[in-house]
């Protein structure tokens, strides 16, 4: 009997992959999300490319359906965006969107229009074979900031405690209005490129474009989110609904809003953006589902699922297309061009007339964080959907933009992640390197004195001016006696920290290690940067507490002490914090 047990499959092999990625992520989050700050995003789309079919050949979306893998992705990068612009809506707090109108109104649309223009004029002179209309099109799919990007970033430990609270709620917003925002400017480039005449293009753009996608699809979510937030105030009063249901309403109502919308031919996204905006608008849901995780949860999941999808499902060997007019030169070109064009300057120029904006800085955060992820796939996605199949080469316009429109936008859209992702661990690593850098400086410049390099990095506490104690220590070893303050230190029974008395006094005694201990027990010079010669036990004789050792200038010195002067560092800084901040025989370091 011939039993096939084994079968390895496109579905197991793919549910291997996002359940796997998601457990081993799961085990470290806290180390890599607060300690390291990256997040799920941006390892998902690596871990994406390596098992993709460039890399491992394992996992290949856009193997699946033939045909229809367009509409699989679209149908991917839909349910994500609508989940995660629902649970936005919600988390807001309550009458957000009403309260602060007049900064998102000044910030979405201007900033999404001048965006638009500059990539479009940008793609057309990199890229001569697409007109202008076609460079719209494309540079729409680039428009709106993507919220599942920017949910991850400002969400995280490093953005609560430096960004503002109102920096981070005004970002959450604006990535949520845009993203439905983009189907009018996708709209009227496509009305531009399919339809024959002008006056068509922009009645359809208008009508359609606006009144029914736009403006109808944020009244239906609004509605319904309204509705559902009034029948589960009703169901709670009569002990109808638990907290449990409350919390399954985050995806269960996102999923029904984003099926009618797409239904009826509205924007979807917005629809589901407005009915998790209306469900809180009162604070009722957010009360019934405080410090419930399970959005987070589903969040994380999905999160770890699209990006997985992006980083298999990016066209790498489209990048260097000499046919299509697409080198790999143009295209790190155009993404420059939109890291720096698309929204910091229009941001630096209007957040005067944005309340929630305090100062050119928040705004240089606000232009900054404008991620380009998920929904920039699915608007390119939904655009090809439109258009026709392009022959091998091009015939015409339309052909030529259904081509190159995925292939520019997922390059855009890896670099987006990569930056964007990584913005906050290079922020962290900049600063201390700054600080670094100052620290040492400062240590140098407040010594006064010559040295070889690596005394640098010795620490220097606050004590008398160089020329008294110089001339005290000269004095009094030319008594042939210790050092005054080493004698007080004595008398007043103030001991040295004993690891680093010990370590000298061994050095001392031994008679064994060489030249340069000899060389240490011989050489008569200036003071010790560090005041060993102070700290030499009085019991060795007075012999030996007139030969002082001079760290600074000994050639021979330098090749030995480096790391002992590294374990005196050590010793003392964790003696001085248990101990009295200014002892006095610490006034000879």
């Amino acid at each position: 009997m011939n039993l096939h047990l084994l079968e390895v499959s496109v579905p197991s092999l793919a549910y291997i992959i996002l359940g796997g990625f998601a457990v081993a992520f799961s085990m470290v989050s806290l180390l890599i999300r607060e300690k390291i700050f990256i997040n799920e995003v941006v390892l998902g789309i690596a871990f994406g490319v390596l098992m993709g079919p460039y890399v491992a050949d394992i996992f290949d979306p856009r193997s699946w359906g033939g045909e229809q893998t367009n509409h699989i992705t679209l149908e991917v990068m839909r349910i994500v965006l609508a989940t995660g612009l629902f649970a936005i809506g919600v988390e807001l707090p309550q009458s957000y969107m009403a309260d602060h109108a007049r900064g998102l109104l000044v910030l979405v649309v201007p900033t999404m229009a001048f965006g638009w223009l500059i990539i479009a004029g940008f793609i057309v002179l990199l890229f001569p074979a697409l007109n202008f209309t076609s460079g719209l099109a494309i540079s729409a799919c680039l428009t709106p900031t993507d919220p599942i990007i920017s949910a991850a970033i400002i969400g995280g430990k490093f953005a609560q405690k430096h960004v503002p609270v109102n920096v981070r709620r005004i970002l959450a917003a604006e990535s949520a209005a845009n993203d439905g925002l983009a189907y009018p400017f996708l709209s009227i480039a496509m009305y531009l490129t399919l339809e024959t005449s002008r006056r068509a293009a922009f009645g359809k753009w208008f009508l359609v474009g606006w009144l029914y996608q736009v403006i109808l699809g944020t009244l239906l979510g609004a509605v319904l989110g309204r509705l559902f937030s009034v029948l589960m105030k009703i169901s709670h009063r009569r002990g109808f609904i638990d907290r449990e249901s409350y919390v399954a309403q985050y995806l269960a109502l996102a999923l029904l809003t984003t099926g009618v919308a797409s239904s009826l031919g509205t924007d979807d996204l917005l629809a589901a953006f407005a009915a998790g905006s209306a469900i809180s608008w009162d604070g009722h849901f957010n009360t019934q589902t405080e410090d419930e995780v399970f959005s987070s949860v589903i969040d994380l999941l999905l999160n770890c699922a699209c990006f997985i999808y992006i980083g298999a499902w990016l066209p790498f060997n489209a990048f260097n297309s000499p046919s299509l007019g697409i080198t790999p030169w143009r295209l790190v070109v155009l993404f420059v061009v939109a890291m720096f064009l698309r929204r910091i300057p229009s941001v630096l120029l209007l957040y005067k007339w944005v309340p929630e904006i305090h100062d050119w800085r928040e705004a240089l955060v606000c232009g900054h964080f404008g991620p380009m992820g998920v929904g920039a796939v699915f608007v390119s996605t939904l655009a090809l959907t439109q258009l026709p199949t392009p022959h091998s080469p091009p015939e015409n316009q339309q052909e030529l933009l259904a081509a190159t429109m995925q292939i520019i936008v997922s390059f855009v859209v890896l670099g987006s992640v990569i930056i964007h992702g990584l913005s906050i661990p290079s922020f962290l690593f900049g600063r201390r390197i700054h600080s670094r850098s100052v620290s040492l400086t400062r240590t140098w410049t407040s010594r006064h004195t010559s040295g070889p390099d690596w005394l640098l990095w010795t620490r220097r506490f606050p004590g008398p001016s160089a020329p008294q104690t110089a001339n005290a220590s000269v004095e009094d070893l030319e008594a042939g006696g210790a050092p005054k303050k080493a004698q007080t230190a004595v008398e007043n029974e103030e001991e040295p920290p004993l690891g680093v008395a010990a370590m000298v006094e061994g050095d001392v005694k031994d008679e064994g290690h060489g030249s340069a201990h000899a060389d240490i027990r011989t050489e008569v010079g200036r003071e010790a940067p560090l005041g060993v010669a102070g700290m030499i036990e009085s019991n060795e004789g007075e012999e030996l507490n007139r030969k002082r050792v001079d760290f600074a200038s000994h050639s021979d010195v330098s090749n030995v002490c480096p790391p002992v002067i590294a374990w005196c560092r050590l010793g003392t800084d964790v003696l001085i914090g248990s101990h009295d901040r200014n002892p006095r025989w610490w006034n000879r370091l």
